[in-house]
């Protein structure tokens, strides 16, 4: 599923709305099935953790300065004061952090030292830089190479320092693996980094790290996933995330992480849900994935999950943050106000 931070900054679009529910062919993805089954109602996917509250209860670090909380600025100084109301159900909430560029150390640092400064909240922060990432996509890119990388995940570990973070380890990077997008010698190497990648943050006193393993739309039996996972050195980490940058439902991710935990013993695991609240796009097909319209926010970030097994519910990827340049979105990561309020109004009151 692509969709991530590809662009090193996103840009705040205009103020006018545009068509986001016009669909337009685009070039084809990996593995990025969407689901086949009806719409549900906005309510219906949330799970058992509906209420959770905006950052005055979070947990988690709250960026005062995101994409979407300077949008609701710009709302209020034109006098929308009604988009500005409902832009808020994102901008109060907490999104992971995805570092960008060559240099993970500045989105780090100030996600720490925001956190810092408050009552020290948890940071929850992406580590999308494998080598070949995305396998040439939407989002392709990441580290040169493996010396590269090794420096790259160095600097990132050291800039959480002893910080309280969640790390979500390389979406996308073990489903790729498995479907076979990345093989031969770029599969050896990919098994190392990543497990060395895990072995390195969790030298960091309070991190938690989770290997990212795709969602169940795309890789649909967990069985497979077992020795990847394994190989990527899962034992050594907190547990496996699912759903990031995807609308599964909590149900249906939940009911997937569940067998594939006791496929490993037991491990933990978490979900994305910042835009599952109504389920994947009705029908799939080939980029269901991608900017589908009419999707809603999912339930907000949250410990309180329910589930012994799933650890958290987080907004991995960034609510508002175009999939790509599908549907007449922008590029991969940049800001899309249009589309992040459509967003936010099928999510109600939540």
């Amino acid at each position: 599923m692509s969709g991530y931070r590809s662009s090193p900054r996103a840009v705040l679009l205009p103020l006018t709305l545009t068509g986001i529910l016009l669909a337009s062919g685009c070039s084809s993805g990996p593995g990025r099935a969407g689901g086949t089954a009806p719409e549900r109602p906005a309510t219906a996917s949330a799970g058992r953790a509906q209420a959770a509250a905006p950052s005055t209860g979070s947990p988690f670090w709250v960026d005062p300065h995101s994409d979407a909380a300077r949008q609701v600025k710009a709302y209020e100084a034109a006098g929308r004061t009604e988009d500005a109301k409902v832009l808020r159900r994102i901008a109060d909430r907490p999104a992971a952090v995805w570092p960008a560029g060559d240099d993970p150390v500045p989105d780090i640092a100030k996600a720490v030292g925001g956190a810092a400064a408050g009552d020290r909240r948890t940071v929850v922060l992406v580590a999308y830089n494998i080598p070949h990432r995305d396998c040439g996509q939407y989002s392709a890119g990441g580290a040169p190479d493996a010396e590269a990388y090794r420096g790259w995940i160095a600097s990132f570990a050291e800039a959480v320092g002893d910080a309280s973070a969640i790390v979500v380890l390389e979406p996308d990077a073990l489903a790729h693996l498995v479907d076979g997008c990345t093989a031969g010698a770029y599969a050896r190497e990919r098994y190392r980094l990543l497990s060395e990648a895990v072995d390195r943050l969790k030298r960091q006193p309070n991190t938690k790290v989770y290997l990212d393993a795709g969602h169940p739309a795309w890789i649909k039996d967990p069985a497979k996933l077992v020795e990847p996972l394994r190989r990527a050195g899962v034992d050594r980490a907190d547990g496996f995330s699912l759903n990031v940058s995807n609308f599964q439902t909590n149900d249906v991710v939940e009911a997937f992480g569940t067998e594939l935990s006791g496929l490993l013993g037991g491990a933990h695991f978490t979900v994305d849900t910042s835009r599952n609240g109504r389920g994947p796009l009705p029908g799939g097909g080939e980029e269901a994935w991608c900017n589908p319209p009419g999707r809603a926010l999912g339930t907000p970030p949250t410990l309180r999950t329910g589930d012994r097994l799933v650890d958290a519910y987080l907004w991995i990827k960034r609510p508002g943050e175009s999939d790509g340049t599908c549907r007449g979105g922008p590029s991969a990561g940049t800001w899309w106000p249009e589309y992040a309020l459509d967003l936010a109004r099928r999510a109600g009151g939540r």
